[in-house]
C-alpha cells in the first residue's frame, strides 16, 4: 500500500500567512526522508481556507528537492483554468520530476472562488468535461487542435513533451452522482476525500467501479485522503482531534457557505442544496458537538495500533491502495503536527507499506449506508 501526505494550509487569525506556509513546507520536506510515497498539493483561493492557489507551482518546488516520491494534486479545479496552460504545466512538472506525477482534478463547489475567477458556476460541469478532454488530447498527441463549446484552438503542440504519459494517471474527486458519471466516462480514477461514513464511501466506490466497467474502462483502486491524529495514547489523540479537527470543520462552512442553501439553485449543484438543512443546524451548540464527533469518527484517530486497524478496515471497505494523510489541521502547533507525522511514519507506515495484510488488490463488496438524509458532508 502506498502512503502519501498532503499540505493543507489553513490561515490562522493573528499569524502571518508566511509563518504558516514555512511550517507546512517543513512538513513537506520531511515526506521523502520519513519514507512517504507521495506528496500532494491542494487548490483553494481567496479565504485562507487551505492556502494553496497554485498546486503545480508548489509541486515544482518539491520536484527539485526530492528524488523518489510521487507528486500529486488533490485537486486542480479545471473550470478556473485555461486547459492549455494546465497541460503545459503538467508536462513541465512531468519532465523536471522524471515522470513522478499523479494528477487529481475537480470542479469545485465554493461560489466565492467562482466569483473571483469570473466563471459562472452553472458552467462548471461542461467546462470541467471539455477541459479534461482537451488536456488528455494535448498530453497524448504530438500536436492537436480543438473546436469545442468553450475553447477554439488551432493546431498546436505542448512542449516540452511529457515523458511518462501522465494522462494515464488522472484521478478526480466526485461527490455528486452526476459528477461521478462524468469522471467515469473520462476513465479517471476516483479520489475519495473522507467526508462521510465509511460504509457510504464504500458504496460510492462500488457504484463508481461498476459505472467504469459499464463504460468499457478498467477500474482502479481509489486514492483516499484523510486527516490523521496519531499519538501514544487514545485520550491524547481524541483530544487533538476534538480540538483541532473541530476548527477545520468550522472552516468548511466559512469557505463554502453551504448553510445558506444557495447552491440548491445553481445548475449542476442541486444535490449540494440538500446540505443547507444540515449546516444550518450548526448554529445549535448541541448539533455542533454531534457534527464534530461525526467528523472525528470518519478520520484516522488513535494510537499507532488503532490507526493500523482503522486503515485496514478502510482498505477492506473501499479497496484503496493509496492513502493520503494530513497531519496538521486547525490551529495545531507545528511541533505537534511534526510529532503526529513522525510517529505515524515510524509505527504505522512500515506496516502499511510492507506487511502482507496490506499487499495485493482488494475488491470491495457492496456496503449499505445507514446515514440517512442528514449525513454530514465535509469537502477537503
Amino acid at each position: 500500500m502506498k502512503v502519501g501526505t498532503a499540505l493543507s494550509i489553513l490561515a490562522q487569525p493573528g499569524r502571518p500567512d508566511v509563518a504558516l506556509f514555512n511550517e507546512h513546507m517543513q512538513l513537506g520536506d520531511l515526506a521523502e526522508p520519513l519514507g512517504f510515497d507521495s506528496l500532494f498539493a491542494l487548490e483553494h483561493h481567496f479565504t485562507g481556507y487551505s492556502m494553496s492557489p497554485a498546486p503545480l507551482q508548489l509541486l515544482s518546488y518539491y520536484a527539485g528537492r526530492t528524488r523518489r516520491i510521487t507528486l500529486g494534486t488533490c485537486v486542480i479545479v479545471l473550470p478556473w483554468h485555461d486547459p492549455i496552460r494546465v497541460a503545459e504545466q503538467i508536462a513541465l512538472l512531468d519532465v523536471i520530476s522524471g515522470g513522478r506525477t499523479l494528477m487529481g482534478f475537480g470542479r469545485g463547489a465554493a461560489s466565492i472562488e467562482y466569483a473571483g475567477f469570473r466563471i459562472p458556476m452553472e458552467e462548471a460541469r461542461p467546462r470541467f468535461v471539455e477541459a479534461a478532454q482537451l488536456i488528455i488530447a494535448a498530453l497524448a498527441n504530438e500536436s492537436f487542435e480543438w473546436n469545442g463549446q468553450f475553447y477554439k484552438i488551432p493546431r498546436v503542440s505542448i512542449r516540452p513533451r511529457p515523458i511518462s504519459r501522465p494522462q494515464e494517471r488522472f484521478y478526480a474527486s466526485a461527490v455528486s452522482p452526476e459528477s461521478a458519471e462524468v469522471m467515469a466516462k473520462l476513465g479517471f480514477g476516483m479520489l475519495v476525500i473522507m467526508q462521510n461514513e465509511w460504509a457510504k464511501a464504500a458504496e460510492d466506490v462500488l457504484n463508481y467501479r461498476q459505472m467504469v466497467r459499464r463504460l468499457g474502462h478498467t477500474p482502479r483502486p481509489p486514492i483516499i485522503l484523510t486527516n490523521v491524529a496519531c499519538t501514544p495514547t487514545r485520550d491524547e489523540a481524541r483530544d487533538w482531534a476534538l480540538r483541532y479537527l473541530s476548527e477545520k470543520w468550522d472552516s468548511i462552512d466559512n469557505h463554502y457557505h453551504f448553510s445558506d442553501g444557495h447552491l440548491g439553485s445553481v445548475k449542476g449543484y442541486e444535490s449540494y442544496g440538500k446540505l443547507a438543512k444540515t449546516y444550518t443546524k450548526m448554529k445549535d451548540e448541541s448539533f455542533r458537538a454531534k457534527a464534530t464527533d461525526f467528523y472525528v469518527s470518519i478520520q484516522v484517530v488513535g494510537t499507532p495500533d488503532d490507526c493500523i486497524q482503522q486503515i485496514a478496515e478502510l482498505r477492506r471497505l473501499t479497496g484503496t491502495d493509496h492513502l493520503v494523510t494530513e497531519f496538521s489541521f486547525g490551529s495545531m502547533p507545528h511541533h505537534l503536527a511534526e510529532l503526529n507525522m513522525r510517529l505515524f511514519a515510524d509505527k504505522v507506515m512500515p506496516v502499511l507499506q510492507r506487511d502482507a495484510a496490506f499487499l495485493g488488490d482488494v475488491d470491495p463488496e457492496a456496503q449499505h449506508s445507514t446515514a440517512g438524509d442528514e449525513r454530514l458532508f465535509a469537502p477537503a
